[in-house]
């Protein structure tokens, strides 16, 4: 089953010269669909000021992959400027990425074959094109999964000059239980596993259903 990622619509040859390049590529919903719930939560005048402090002059165009430092740089000033608004707009965010990709990545057969499919034979079948694709969203990171409802994703290689905050890792969290909730099962529910989460480069996660 093939399932495109952020970059459906490039070669091949341009999805791959990304990954052999300095400074790690992502998809540009990573930055676009956090700016479009921070407008809408905290106003246009509090996102300006935010993206000025994280260097973010002009959004993406939303056509080609951007700098996986600007997502980056983003979480690191949402949750300096809101320490706790930061988490419920990082939630909102992965939800909205996760649409758009199932909107606009994923082919109208292959969702329509997941959602018919029992869960535990759509849930194998998600995560492997996921895992195809984990790199236009993981960036610098690495994405390990562990069968069908458990995954890890690893910064400690990533060169990161300190851990991203919390709100990136939550933001993979909503992504995936958006993708699973619409297409294996509604009642899936991917979160950190417990004792695992804060201030460290690698996060494992656990999908559930309810």
């Amino acid at each position: 089953m093939k399932i495109a990622g952020e970059t459906g619509s490039m070669s091949t040859e341009a999805r791959i010269l990304p990954r052999r390049r300095s400074g790690a590529l992502i998809g540009p919903n990573a930055v676009l669909q956090a700016v479009a719930v921070m407008e809408d939560l905290l106003g246009a005048a509090e996102t300006r000021a935010i993206l000025l402090d994280a260097q973010i002059h002009a959004l993406p165009s939303g056509e080609a992959m951007i700098p996986e430092v600007q997502a980056l740089r983003l979480h690191r000033w949402l949750a300096l400027h809101e320490p706790m608004g930061c988490l419920h707009i990082a939630e909102e965010a992965g939800a909205r990425t996760a649409d758009y990709i199932i909107a606009n990545r994923i082919p109208r057969a292959a969702a329509w074959l997941l959602r018919r499919l029992p869960a535990m034979l759509a849930a194998p079948l998600l995560m492997a094109a996921i895992g195809k694709h984990a790199w236009t969203f993981i960036g610098a990171g690495v994405f390990v999964p562990d069968g069908a409802w458990r995954f890890a994703i690893d910064r400690s290689k990533a060169g990161d000059p300190m851990v991203p905050p919390d709100s990136l890792f939550l933001w993979y969290a909503a992504v995936f239980t958006r993708l699973y909730s619409q297409l294996v099962a509604d009642d899936c529910t991917c979160r950190m596993v417990e004792g695992d989460e804060g201030h460290r480069p690698r996060r494992s996660y656990a999908i559930t259903r309810a």
